[in-house]
């Protein structure tokens, strides 16, 4: 059996972080991240954002687009402050909160996101060490998928941007912290 060493990559920070807003798929980068030397045996998969290829390219890194990174499908949220739907749709914002399988906003639930993640895991990556430059849902259902733990589990882990999430693979997977 041969393993698989992934690490998954936050994309850089972005303005809409910085607002409080969610995310939009053409957002860009509020800065460019410090270059990094990065293993040359590394492979590497970029989620379709935007945000996630600008931080691919200034880290130096050149991947394939992967779409079962991409970042979770808000619906007609993307783009919206948090503050300005707790105002006109409190009720669906709770019941997003509240509910997995719930999609008040029309895209993705965290549920189908979570199965998204999770089976890419389990049979996207041929042996090797790859690095996944993604989201922080996407980490965090990584984290979910790799622990076994419930979905309100990933709502209480923060993943700042840049944050690297090691993950091994030889059987089964493993967190790997260093």
């Amino acid at each position: 059996m041969q393993a698989i060493e992934l690490t998954l990559l936050c994309h850089a920070a972005t303005e809409a972080q910085r607002v409080g807003r969610f995310h939009r798929n053409d957002d860009a980068l509020r800065e460019t991240p410090a270059l990094r030397q990065w293993p040359r045996v590394l492979q590497c998969l970029v989620a379709p954002e935007r945000r996630a290829m600008q931080t691919a390219a200034a880290l130096g890194l050149a991947g394939d687009v992967e779409a079962a990174l991409s970042d979770l499908d808000l619906g007609h949220w993307r783009g919206l402050r948090l503050k300005d739907v707790q105002l006109t749709a409190p009720d669906a914002l709770q019941r997003w909160l509240d509910d997995p399988q719930a999609a008040p906003h029309g895209g993705e639930s965290l549920l189908q996101m979570s199965a998204r993640v999770g089976v890419w895991l389990d049979h996207g990556l041929p042996p090797g060490q790859w690095l996944a430059v993604t989201h922080s849902w996407v980490m965090r259902a990584a984290l979910q998928h790799v622990l076994g733990g419930s979905l309100s589990m990933a709502r209480r882990i923060d993943v700042l941007p840049l944050a690297e999430l090691r993950l091994n693979w030889q059987g089964h997977w493993r967190l790997r912290v260093d």
